[in-house]
């Protein structure tokens, strides 16, 4: 499988010049030790998914229960318990959850009902019609129709008339008219906000799953437009980046603060008319508000930042010209961003799924005093949380590292060819070199993230708590708040120096250590370079990921106000809209990785070349003259800022800067 042997670190070979001629020939395996570290994690993820399915049940977030342990609209046969009655019941078709006695829902019994009662009964014999006529019976499974009328089974029935006219909320049975109970109705509200807010947004995500499918296919499509736009009108859609990036910015924030009023408007109706609010309902308004604030703030630096650089607008015309020659000869890289988007969002919908089996994995126990089944949260699903979400971030910068090896071996490997146009099937070369030589190193990059990326949300999570907690400590606030922006620098800074590390892995062949060491000495030599190429066209690039991220999202908010039966779909827009952002970041990071590998092969190049007729450059005499003439300017103008300085501040006579 590996040429040579399989070793954590490289030998070095004796010639640099002979790896970058043919950066995919002379290679051996490299860090295996965190490549089997990591098949080793996917096992343990493996087991908390056979543990989640076998003791969890995801519909349960979603339809309810009764108090024998049931879920509603499902067979639980699978479910029953010995020696207790009245489990293992099959409900398919009884979606609603009936209270016995809806003035004590956190005491009374919970049945699973095929109809919530749609007109007030006010006798038992009129519970009884309705169970005849509707085929909803609102009393014990164990008491036939013809009995509901028998005292003996009184305790069994509703008790406390009316029962009242319901609509399902929830899929619960709640009284349509909740003015008529007043303050009786608390114990019910308790019983709603009493339920985790985290298992009423899942609720949301399983019914809206399909939804968001389809406007992560829309992701998706907007991203594939916007790539064949930069690659065959640079010169245009440099400028329709920035109008589309500030149109969908002001129409994100507008659908946002559009939305936060209509469900202030609302809440406004509610409590007008004396209806009791839910606490799911005040949340998604406060949620709206602060999705609405950040936008806003967001779209006023993002205006700032393009006026500041709108002079540099042709350089980045340039640079994207300079990725589509290389795109042209291999355009199968436009296509690369489809698998890593394909496996993406398979991990991500597997991820929710044993997200909610674990959610529910509970065990289930009698209670001798009500004759109910109580659920107790199991001794080792705490520790799966933090297991499973350490599995999300690993596994995601995974995929997406995966991408950017193929990438730069398809560049590297394209930059070092004499004759270009001969090329063949590069990027199944580049796919060829990343799985059998270089799958621990994608890992071990990965795994550098995850180590920055997991501590930066604990910490998060803590000053959240910190914060809301009464008689917090200020200044663990300001500390934690300057670990978290310290970490999130660091992280930016990790993501691209992996970005080059890869690039130097798919050139020489090294180990993600040795690679992530020359990668950074490169980047301190060429500094001027580097900035000059990423100040604009990664924030052009980044530009149209915001823009593709705003649409969707706005798309989003206009479809999900359509769906009645969603009470929290502030939720499900925020994953679209981070779903949508990691697409577009799929596809438009393609220009992006493809220029930052130029970059670094141009390095190597000029490096070990010198130009003549034994060493020649592999660089088109475009890119040598384009960098060169850009450096030049630069540099001209900093001189010129740095003796006006000097002047200005009566200082001796200096000689221009050096840079």
């Amino acid at each position: 499988m590996c040429a040579g042997d399989c070793c954590c670190c490289d030998q070095q070979d004796s010639s640099e010049k002979a790896r970058l001629t043919n950066p995919v020939e002379n290679r051996g395996c490299t860090d295996i030790p965190v490549l089997l570290i990591f098949v080793l994690f996917w096992a343990g993820m493996i087991y908390i998914a056979a543990f989640s399915v076998s003791h969890g049940d995801a519909f349960r977030l979603v339809y309810g229960y009764d108090s024998f342990g049931n879920t509603c609209d499902e067979d639980n046969a699978d479910k029953k318990m010995e020696n207790v009655s009245l489990t293992g019941l099959n409900h398919k078709g009884k979606p609603y959850v009936f209270f016995l006695d809806i003035r004590k829902p956190l005491e009374t019994t919970m049945l699973c009902v095929t109809k919530c009662p749609d007109k007030e009964l006010t006798t038992i014999q009129q519970v009884q019609e309705f169970a005849i006529k509707e085929g909803s019976k609102l009393c014990r499974y164990d008491v036939p129709i013809d009995k509901i009328t028998d005292p003996a089974n009184a305790d069994k029935c509703p008790q406390n008339f009316p029962v009242w006219a319901s609509d399902d909320l929830l899929f619960r049975c709640v009284p349509s008219k909740l003015t008529v109970l007043g303050d009786k109705l608390a114990d019910l509200f308790e019983f709603l906000n009493k339920s985790d807010t985290f298992q009423k947004a899942l609720s949301d995500l399983y019914a809206s799953w399909k939804e968001m499918i389809l406007l992560c296919l829309l992701a998706l499509v907007f991203a594939v437009i916007m790539v064949l736009l930069i690659r065959f009108m640079a010169s245009i859609i440099v400028y329709v980046i920035l109008a589309v990036a500030i149109v969908a910015s002001l129409a994100g924030t507008g659908f946002l603060w559009w939305t936060y009023a209509d469900i202030v408007n609302d809440l406004n109706d509610d409590i007008l008319h004396k209806i009791p609010l839910l606490d799911i309902e005040v949340r998604a308004k406060t949620a709206f508000l602060v999705y609405s604030i950040i936008a806003s703030v967001l779209t006023v630096i993002l205006l700032l930042i393009i006026l500041v650089m709108r002079k540099r607008i042709g350089l980045v015309v340039a640079l994207f010209y300079e990725a589509g020659d290389c795109l042209s000869t291999v355009p199968l890289l436009l296509v690369q961003p489809v698998w890593t988007f394909l496996l993406l969002m398979a991990f991500f919908f597997y991820w929710v799924i044993i997200l909610a089996y674990l959610s529910t994995s509970e065990i289930r126990e009698y209670n001798n005093v009500t004759g109910h089944i109580d659920y107790r949260e199991h001794e080792t699903v705490s520790y799966f949380w933090w297991y499973h979400l350490i599995g999300l971030i690993w596994t995601s910068e995974f995929i997406i590292a995966c991408q950017q090896l193929v990438v730069s071996g398809t560049v590297a490997t394209w930059y070092f060819s004499r004759n270009r146009n001969d090329l063949s099937c590069t990027i199944c070369k580049s796919m060829k070199m990343m799985i059998f030589y270089h799958l621990g190193s994608v890992a071990f990059g990965a795994f550098v993230i995850t180590l920055v990326k997991l501590p930066r949300m604990i910490l998060m999570y803590i000053h959240k708590k910190l914060k809301s907690s009464a008689g917090s400590n200020k200044c663990a606030e300001y500390c934690l708040k300057c670990c978290i922006c310290c970490l999130c620098c660091l992280e930016k800074c990790l993501k691209f120096l992996n970005q080059n590390a890869y690039t130097v892995v798919a050139i020489n062949g090294t180990s993600f250590c040795t690679s992530a060491r020359k990668a950074f000495f490169t980047i301190i030599a060429n500094a001027l370079r580097v900035a000059a190429i990423n100040s604009v066209g990664d924030f052009i690039l980044f530009l149209g990921k915001i823009g593709v991220t705003a649409a969707t999202g706005a798309v989003g908010i206009v479809w999900f106000k359509t769906k009645s039966e969603l009470h929290f779909y502030a939720v499900p827009v925020l994953l679209v809209c981070v779903f949508a952002y990691f697409v577009a970041h799929c596809f438009l990071s393609v220009y992006e990785m493809v220029i930052d590998a130029l970059l670094l092969c141009f390095v190597a190049d000029v490096d070990d070349n010198d130009g003549t007729d034994g060493r020649p450059y592999y660089a088109s005499d475009k890119l040598r003259s384009f960098i060169n003439s850009y450096n030049k300017k630069y540099i001209e103008e900093t001189s010129t800022e740095l003796n006006l300085m000097t002047r200005k501040d009566k200082a001796e006579e200096a000689e221009p800067a050096q840079i």
